[in-house]
């Protein structure tokens, strides 16, 4: 009796995975899936805030970051020297062609001798990379309106968001838990 169980359960498994394994017949080949990138990030808000119009944005996020420069640099100072008209240089002593040069290449650089930071106090450090907790959009502010010293323009070098809503944890993915 136990013989013809286990060939019963035998001969069963063997029809199951011989008419699942059955093959496709459909000529029809598998439609081709395209991806296209919606938005380059290296630094946040460049983008955002240095492109006006739409067709300029979509223009960036699809353009590789070595044809970057080339290609957004000048409007990047146009759109800087518009935002700031007395812009002379920033933090960093950067001029307005070295600073929007500098971000018209959308790369986050990483630092693998000293800091990695998007701003720590130090001009040398600046734009090295950035840690989750850096405040970036600050950083940007006063690059661009806080002048030489980084303390021109008060009221237009803080976005008043000092801190993570949750803090970030200790281990891969670092990330915050969700709410």
């Amino acid at each position: 009796m136990k013989t013809t169980i286990k060939l019963i359960a035998i001969v069963l498994g063997s029809t199951l995975m011989a008419t699942s394994c059955k093959k496709n017949d459909d000529p029809t080949p598998a439609a081709t899936v395209y991806y296209q990138l919606q938005d380059q990030m290296g630094r946040p808000a460049i983008n955002t805030v240095f492109n006006v119009s739409a067709a300029d944005k979509d223009a960036f996020n699809v353009t590789t970051p070595s044809a970057q420069g080339a290609a957004f640099q000048p409007k990047f100072q146009a759109r800087l020297l518009a935002l700031n008209p007395g812009y002379t240089t920033n933090l960093l002593t950067y001029d307005a062609a070295t600073f929007t040069g500098a971000l018209a290449t959308d790369i986050l650089t990483a630092s693998t001798t000293g800091t990695t930071t998007f701003f720590d106090g130090n001009p040398a450090n600046t734009l090295s990379g950035r840690t989750l907790a850096d405040d970036v959009i600050n950083v940007e502010l006063i690059l661009i309106f806080g002048g030489p010293a980084g303390s021109s323009n008060p009221g237009l070098t803080n976005d008043n968001v000092n801190a993570n809503d949750k803090a970030f944890t200790a281990s891969f993915p670092y990330l915050a838990a969700p709410f």
